[in-house]
């Protein structure tokens, strides 16, 4: 299933709460030896939390190296969200120690980072270990964020959403507002787009 992209040192790149009305976009890259076997991995989105966790410190413990970044609201609302996930990608790139050679990305979209050559590869997270594990961390990291400030505002349930658009989070801002974690370049309600005429 799984397939490597190339024999330099390779890292891959994935972002997790893209869609998300709070919150920051949290991005992931890793570095795995090229020996790195593991059969439970996949692409984050097809992982139950359990096994997220579970993965989590596997992945840390065996990466060559890692890095992980939180791009929070208020830059997503400055610079729009795909700027803000290639910017988080970026940034958790910059926290690698070893030397990078080629970098994969999960995605269409990317930009150059340090003249490495990238690659983006819809769907990676489901064909190459390096971007699933990223998908992972991202994923567990961001989860964390969620459920420590869901402590802060329990009304709008972030421990159970994660800030994702449910009914529940939209009921939420509709009754309560919105808070400092809420990104307001979004279209938090339907109904905002409804001219008053």
């Amino acid at each position: 299933m799984y397939k490597s992209y190339s024999k330099l040192i390779e890292a891959g790149t994935d972002e997790a709460g893209r869609g998300c009305l709070a919150g920051p976009v949290t991005a992931a890259a890793v570095i795995l030896p090229s020996d790195f076997k593991n059969d439970i991995i996949n692409d984050s989105k097809q992982l139950s939390e359990i096994k997220r966790k579970l993965l989590k410190p596997i992945i840390e413990k065996d990466a060559s190296c890692f890095g992980v970044a939180h791009i929070y609201p208020d830059v997503i609302d400055k610079i729009n969200i795909l700027n803000a996930s290639i910017l988080g990608m970026h940034k958790a790139l910059e926290q690698l120690t070893s030397p990078i050679e080629h970098i994969i990305v999960d995605g269409n979209k990317f930009k150059p980072y340090n003249d490495v050559p990238h690659q983006c590869i819809i769907k990676g997270d489901s064909k190459y270990l390096s971007i699933a594990a990223a998908s992972i961390l991202a994923k567990t990291y961001r989860d964390a964020y969620m459920e420590q400030i869901h402590e802060e505002f329990p009304m709008y349930n972030w421990k159970k959403n994660k800030g994702y658009p449910t009914k529940e989070h939209r009921e939420a801002i509709r009754k309560y507002g919105v808070t400092k974690y809420h990104r307001t370049s979004f279209r938090l309600l339907p109904e905002q787009l409804k001219l008053e005429l």
